[in-house]
């Protein structure tokens, strides 16, 4: 007798009588269109804001040089020191592809490329978590907070084009493995680009590499019932070395290719790369609003539950073990990491949506209809974006902003013929190429690649902190001028060398920069003619000018002359109007004082304790309510920093408040518990009740 065949009853979900979830809804859905078209407008604000880095310059630069020459310099051509060295020309096919933008639009050109790069991007991802199964609403969502992350790096830099490239190739590689048209070949041209816009091009290989190893694994859950021959899935594998292949098709050939790696092995380790803030790891403080922690919490929960609900996806695995890896290692590849978890997160989380509405279906049954998903998506989207553009340091805006950038300094080169070997940091090489490229009396000491030989980079950074090493550096390079910059306080310790050093004038300083001249050789007129006298450009000894301004007339006129000059000579004036203001004060001129704030904030609307001061100014005056906005003010610029209970006590008292008064007087005895005016006058209070 033949065996009865056992048949396995079904296996009964516990959430049987649940309704299906939701049909998916066509990209053509009216209520899907609405909730795109909303988050295409968050990815656009969040975008818009005003370009600060100092890099954009230098790519602008090389764009157009290569657009006239028609031509790929294969030589230093940016920095003097080094001139005519054999170079590897880096990012050279974004520069070529960005500068159109600028010469037809300015900065509205830039705008548009910083639009089209991300919405591209974020569109592809979003394409890619489509086709991976989230066809719900979840996924925009996604798609925005990424794009929060990503934000940071979306200054006009090569990434913005790289990450197109990486979204392009996972929409590529997730098309195929779900059953999709297979376009994999696409991936040897990407690899091909990548290395002429980038040096981040390995990512795309490892990107390729990871679902090469899921071919491989026979037991790799895909859309495909059918088991593949090795031969198919080992296709990926046989692309990804013509992919490495083709990334020798470069004007560089093997020199560009060892480029990422030598930086990693030798370059990263020395001192002028370990000081470069995008090169450090992720600092929370400044990614808490954007939803950087919730997104590295979310995305390896999700991958673990859906791993056990379906097995590994070694895909996903693989990719969240790398980006985690490098994102979290260094701000520079937040981006990447941001861009690779979107479609995988917008996957898993509509997944795990699907299961919790099956789960709670009574309570679900009301977001049933598209429209309201849409609306609490699209609400979702814009309330979730706020608290970072709020908290944002950057300003909303399509111009440019040119604060930190040493115009004014280059103004002075200009207008009074300085040239020579000049010394500046890196991140002005940019600008002064911008300026004055060819010209070989005015090329960088240094460029925004750092661009030198070993000992000029270790000197250079060692000058900023110690007199030997800055003595070493100006001995051994003869510098005709130098411009140095007022805003880093890494560097400020330098601004006292060349201030204490009698071979050199100042002769021109604003918020960016100081430039000094050497008093002999071909500058000493102009040296000499502009010279600074009685203010110094360095912080350390502005103390001691202080207690001259108000002791010697005549240090107060030469002092009084030289702020006048700062404020006229560039509109970058508030450090100058800061001043001034502190001279007022100190000589007992409050509405000086007051006038020469409201100026500097008009320039800068963060100056250093600006808002404080004006506090407490208005609280002397009886003015209490005026005081209150103003010291709020500066808790909210400075929320670490500010220490203001007990003015903000005074200020409620005056008022008649003696109820907040007392909450104030008792922060101010928890964060100073010594303050024996704070308690006589909580005291006070008290015996009012």
């Amino acid at each position: 007798m033949p065996p009865v065949p056992v048949r396995t009853p079904p296996r009964r979900s516990v959430v049987a009588d649940a309704p299906p979830p939701p049909p998916s809804l066509p990209l053509r859905h009216p209520a899907m269109l609405a909730a795109a078209a909303v988050a295409a407008l968050c990815l656009v604000a969040s975008v818009t804001f005003r370009i600060a880095d100092p890099d954009l310059w230098q790519h602008l630069l090389v764009g157009k040089v290569l657009w006239s020459s028609h031509a790929i310099p294969r030589t230093n051509l940016w920095t003097w020191p080094t001139y005519g060295e054999p170079q590897v020309l880096p990012s050279w096919g974004f520069r070529a592809l960005l500068w159109p933008f600028w010469a037809l639009g300015g900065e509205r050109g830039l705008l548009a490329w910083r639009w089209l790069t991300t919405l591209g991007a974020f569109g592809l991802l979003w394409a890619a978590a489509r086709r991976m199964g989230a066809r719900g609403f979840s996924a925009l969502a996604v798609m925005v907070l990424c794009a929060l992350i990503f934000r940071k790096r979306s200054e006009m830099r090569p990434e913005t084009l790289a990450a197109i490239l990486l979204a392009l190739e996972i929409w590529i590689l997730e098309t195929r493995r779900r059953g999709g048209p297979d376009r994999s070949p696409w991936l040897v041209a990407i690899a091909c680009l990548w290395i002429n816009i980038h040096i981040s091009w390995p990512i795309g290989l490892a990107v390729l590499g990871f679902h090469a190893v899921d071919d491989l694994i026979p037991h790799a859950p895909r859309a495909r019932a059918a088991p593949r021959p090795l031969a198919v899935r080992s296709r990926l594998v046989w692309l990804g070395l013509a992919a490495l292949s083709a990334s020798f098709l470069n004007p560089f050939g093997w020199s560009a290719v060892w480029q990422p790696f030598d930086f990693v092995l030798h370059e990263r380790h020395e001192s002028i790369f370990r000081g470069i803030a995008e090169l450090q790891p992720v600092q929370w403080e400044h990614n808490l609003a954007n939803g950087l922690p919730l997104l590295v919490a979310a995305w390896p929960l999700l991958t673990l539950w859906r791993a056990r609900r379906l097995g590994i996806d070694w895909a996903e695995a693989l990719t969240l073990a790398f980006f985690l890896s490098i994102g979290l290692s260094s701000q520079r590849f937040i981006g990447f990491l941001a861009l690779a978890a979107a479609p995988y997160v917008a996957r898993d989380l509509a997944a795990l949506l699907d299961v919790a509405r099956a789960a709670a279906s009574r309570a679900a049954t009301w977001i049933a209809p598209p429209a309201v998903r849409a609306t609490l998506v699209a609400l979702a989207c814009v309330a979730g974006s706020i608290p970072d553009w709020a908290a944002s340091q950057t300003t909303f805006g399509p111009s440019l902003d040119l604060s930190q950038t040493p115009v004014g300094a280059c103004d002075f080169i200009a207008r009074h013929g300085i040239r020579g070997r000049g010394f500046s940091p890196f991140h002005f090489g940019g600008y002064l190429l911008w300026r004055f490229w060819p010209d070989p009396g005015r090329l960088p000491f240094m460029d925004i690649h750092q661009t030198g030989t070993r000992e000029d980079r270790a000197l250079s950074v060692a000058a900023f902190a110690s007199r030997p090493a800055y003595r070493q550096l100006v001995a051994s390079h003869g510098f005709d001028y130098a411009i140095v910059d007022r805003q880093t306080p890494f560097q400020h310790r330098l601004l006292d060398f060349f201030d204490e050093d009698s071979t050199w004038s100042l002769v021109f300083m604003d918020d960016a920069a100081a430039l000094f001249l050497r008093r002999s050789g071909a500058t000493a007129t102009v040296a000499d003619s502009f010279r600074y006298r009685a203010w110094p450009a360095g912080y350390s000894s502005i103390g001691d000018v202080y207690q001259r301004y108000v002791a010697d007339p005549r240090v107060r006129a030469e002092v009084d002359l030289e702020m006048a000059r700062q404020v006229e000579s560039s509109p970058w004036n508030a450090m100058a109007h800061n001043y001034r203001a502190n001279l007022a004060l100190f000589s007992g001129h409050p509405v000086d004082g007051e006038r020469e704030l409201h100026a500097a904030l008009a320039v800068s609307p963060r100056v250093m304790r600006a808002h404080e001061r004006l506090g407490l100014i208005a609280l002397q005056e009886g003015r209490a309510r005026d005081a209150l906005r103003e010291f709020m003010l500066e808790r909210r610029d400075d929320p670490r920093g500010a220490r203001l209970e007990m003015a903000i006590a005074e200020a409620w008292r005056e008022l008649g408040d003696f109820e907040r008064a007392r909450s104030w007087y008792r922060r101010e005895i928890t964060r100073q518990p010594d303050n024996q005016i704070a308690r006589d006058s909580l005291a006070a209070l008290e015996g009012r009740r």
